[in-house]
């Protein structure tokens, strides 16, 4: 069986922890594990094959995180990235375009969290046996409350009465009481050939286009280019298969399934002190309970405060009263209108290591950088200022120019306006470094690629 994990979508009502190019499912909130880590794990024990969907930014976020993971090895995972997202049933198409016709696959997010595993094998097992018979199998949650946010199923056993938007308050009561109706969980289970001959029956436009786009395409890394993803018509699996089908089961899922999806959601799944406030090392708490508290480089003093949301991310911080953390969506809106930090956090993450701003000033900024072993960043130039660099730690491999030298902790070297440089670490550990960027402009958009070992473009 394989697993393919959808990893598109960017948590913004988790934000200012998750950003577009930090998304929830690779933030490490358990046990220093991520989401994204706990679902390859999680579904090892079915599947021996991982196929990853992501989009090309995060590519390189998902496979750090496949080499720090316990069960899983990239031998076992192929990639395939989107230029831009046309929503899961595309996702799942060129995914299963590429598996063989008898294939099982196993659909999940990479964003949920799953807490009775031995349940989870019991329903997995079950959904193999459908998929098996030629069905086309999703797993409804077990509802524990009138959730207004989710879809639902409403079910007769195993089979498929209707799939339901997602319903008023009045309504989700109803659907609670009835008891044979269920969250639309977002996971599935089936032969890869049975929904592409289904998805050709009710969604053909999908299927021709993504046929085109995939065509002669099959490796453990597959990119898909931006014209032909642009022509695939964007439409949800539920939209495009699952309500038309026929071949359609439901499994009553009863697994302490949640989907994360505030930060409600998320402190209900935290570890709290004997107040109910989420541990931090951090957090000083004087007559306070009941507080999400996230923040790691501050100390986070709370007096005589109840019921609230605190998440400092060093660049951002957000003060919410709990139940109300929904309208972080609205927040973001009005952050992307005038900042990046929707965006990207001050760490960033990129595939040579990573970089941290310290401080960012009119014609200034500062960084400290970090270069794995055996990776450089691309041979490159600025039109709009100058660099100074100054290595903490390791040996820096540096090309200026026609020159290449070595640079050496407590020495430092100058990066003229326009000039084609390289940072490289030859090394056998880390190479660190202050950068001292000086100039009108200095925004991450300002760099010119010549050659770049990760095909990145400008």
């Amino acid at each position: 069986m394989t697993n393919i994990i959808l990893c598109g979508g960017s948590g913004t009502r988790l934000w200012p922890i998750s950003r577009n190019l930090m998304p929830k499912q690779f933030v490490k909130l358990f046990d220093n594990q991520s989401l994204f880590q706990l679902t390859l794990n999680r579904n090892s024990k079915f599947a021996q094959n991982s196929f990853i969907v992501s989009n090309e930014s995060q590519y390189f976020l998902a496979l750090d995180q496949i080499e720090e993971s316990r069960s899983f090895s990239l031998e076992n995972s192929k990639f395939l990235l989107e230029p831009v997202g046309r929503n899961t049933a595309p996702a799942i198409a060129l995914a299963c375009m590429v598996c063989d016709r008898d294939e099982i696959v196993l659909v999940t997010p990479s964003d949920h969290i799953i807490k009775n595993e031995n349940e989870y094998q019991k329903v997995i097992k079950r959904a193999i046996e459908l998929a098996n018979d030629d069905y086309l199998v999703t797993f409804g949650i077990t509802p524990t409350f009138a959730q207004t946010g989710f879809g639902y199923i409403e079910a007769n056993g195993e089979d498929v009465k209707s799939f339901k938007e997602k319903p008023s308050l009045e309504l989700a009561q109803e659907y609670l009481k009835a008891g044979n109706y269920y969250w639309n969980s977002g996971m599935f289970c089936f032969k890869a050939g049975l929904f592409l001959d289904e998805l050709e029956k009710y969604s053909p436009q999908i299927y021709k286009s993504s046929k085109e786009a995939i065509e002669g395409k099959n490796s453990n890394m597959i990119r898909i280019n931006q014209d032909d993803m642009l022509k695939i018509p964007e439409d949800s699996i539920d939209y495009a298969v699952m309500e038309s089908s026929d071949r359609v089961k439901v499994i009553e899922s009863d697994i302490d399934w949640s989907d994360l999806g505030s930060f409600d959601a998320l402190y209900e799944e935290l570890p709290k002190d004997n107040n109910g406030n989420t541990i931090n090392e951090n957090h000083i708490s004087i007559d306070s309970k009941n507080n999400f508290i996230y923040g790691n480089d501050k100390k986070i003093v709370t007096i005589d405060v109840e019921d609230l949301i605190v998440v400092d991310t060093g660049d951002a911080l957000l003060i919410s009263k709990k139940g109300s953390s929904q309208k972080v969506k609205e927040a973001v809106k009005i952050v992307k209108q005038n900042s990046q930090l929707h965006n990207i956090h001050l760490t960033a993450h990129r595939p040579w290591g990573t970089y941290t701003v310290l401080e960012d000033r009119e014609n200034y900024k500062i960084k400290r950088i970090v270069v794995k072993v055996g990776k450089r960043l691309s041979l490159q130039k600025h039109y709009h200022r100058n660099e100074h660099w100054i290595v903490v730690s390791g040996t820096a491999t540096v090309t200026v120019g026609d020159e290449i030298k070595l640079v050496r902790p407590n020495e430092s070297t100058y990066i003229k306006m326009g000039e084609i440089h390289r940072l490289e670490n030859c090394g056998k550990i880390d190479v660190v470094l202050i950068e001292a960027q000086v100039g009108e402009y200095t925004g991450e958009d300002d760099i010119v690629r010549v050659e770049d070992d990760f095909k990145r473009v400008n």
